[in-house]
C-alpha cells in the first residue's frame, strides 16, 4: 500500500449502522469516517446515540445492520486491540476491585505483553502514561481515594499505556475539574502530535475545541451534520423554527422532559 493509501485509510468506518438497547433504536444507519491523524468530535443531545455509536465502533454494542471497520479490517475479525485505547465515561477507575493507581494503569498494558509477563518495556510504558496524565506522585495509591478527576486521568493513562494508534474516549470532559480538563487537552495535544488518531465523543467542545479536525453531530440516532466544528453559541436563545445545524447552541435534553419534546438548548451544539 502506497503512502497516500495509508494516510487516507479510514481507521474507525461505520456505514449504514443500526443499534438497539433492548427493542428501542438508538442508531439508525449511521455513516461515520475518522482517517488516520483526524480528531473527530462526535456531539449531539443527550440519548442521540453518540456513546453507543463508539460502542458499536469496539463491539461493546451489536449492530442490527451496516458495517464496523477498524484499520480496514472487518470488526467481527479485528484482533490487533493494542491499536485501540478506549476511555469509557467515567466510573470507578477499580470496578470496585482494590486497586493501586499503577495496577490499574498496568492492566491497559496486558494487550501488549505476553502471558501478562511484564517487561522492562511495559513498565516504562505504564511510569510513562502516568507521567503524562500527571499521575507519576499518586502511583501507589488507592484509586479509591482519588478525586473524580483524577479518577478520568487513570482511565485515560490506562489507554495510553498500550501505546495505541487509535483513541476512542467517551465524554472525557464530563464532571472533572478545570485542572484535569488542561492535563487532558495537554495529553491529547501530544498525542496527535505523535501521529495518534482520536475520536471523542464530547457534551462540549471547552478547551479540546483548537485540537478538533472535524466534528459529526447526531440527533435521533442519525447523522446530523459532519464537518466544521459548531462555534460557540450566541447569549440569545435561537428560535423554536431552528431546528437543525448549523444553528448555534447544544441541545439538551432533560430526562423529566416529556417523549418528542423539544431540547432545551443552552449554549454549544453537543
Amino acid at each position: 500500500m502506497d503512502a497516500k493509501n495509508v494516510v487516507d485509510e479510514p481507521v474507525v468506518a461505520l456505514r449504514g449502522v443500526r443499534a438497539e438497547l433492548g427493542s428501542r433504536p438508538v442508531l439508525r444507519g449511521v455513516d461515520l469516517t475518522v482517517r488516520r491523524g483526524e480528531v473527530v468530535a462526535l456531539l449531539g443531545a443527550n440519548g442521540s446515540g453518540k456513546s453507543t455509536a463508539v460502542r458499536s465502533a469496539i463491539g461493546q454494542v451489536p449492530v442490527s445492520a451496516g458495517e464496523v471497520e477498524l484499520f480496514g479490517t472487518a470488526l467481527r475479525r479485528f484482533r490487533d486491540w493494542a491499536r485501540v485505547g478506549y476511555v469509557p465515561q467515567r466510573t470507578s477507575a477499580a470496578g470496585g476491585v482494590p486497586s493501586t493507581v499503577t495496577e490499574v494503569v498496568s492492566s491497559g498494558r496486558l494487550s501488549r505483553t505476553r502471558f501478562g509477563v511484564f517487561r522492562k518495556a511495559d513498565h516504562t510504558a505504564v511510569r510513562r502514561a502516568l507521567e503524562q496524565v500527571g499521575m507519576a506522585d499518586r502511583a501507589g495509591d488507592p484509586v479509591h481515594a482519588l478525586s473524580g478527576g483524577q479518577h478520568q486521568r487513570v482511565l485515560i493513562a490506562r489507554a495510553l499505556a498500550a501505546e495505541p494508534e487509535l483513541l476512542i474516549m467517551d465524554e472525557p470532559m464530563a464532571g472533572v475539574d478545570l485542572a484535569s480538563q488542561e492535563v487532558l487537552a495537554r495529553t491529547l495535544r501530544e498525542q496527535v502530535a505523535a501521529g495518534a488518531t482520536v475520536l471523542l465523543v464530547l457534551h462540549e467542545l471547552g478547551p479540546l475545541e483548537p485540537l478538533i479536525d472535524r466534528a459529526v453531530v447526531l440527533r435521533d440516532g442519525c447523522v446530523l451534520h459532519d464537518g466544521p466544528p459548531p462555534k460557540a453559541a450566541a447569549s440569545t436563545p435561537p428560535s423554536s423554527s431552528s431546528r437543525g445545524y448549523p444553528q448555534p447552541g447544544h441541545d439538551h435534553v432533560h430526562p423529566h422532559d416529556a417523549p418528542g419534546a423539544d431540547p432545551i438548548r443552552t449554549g454549544l451544539l453537543s
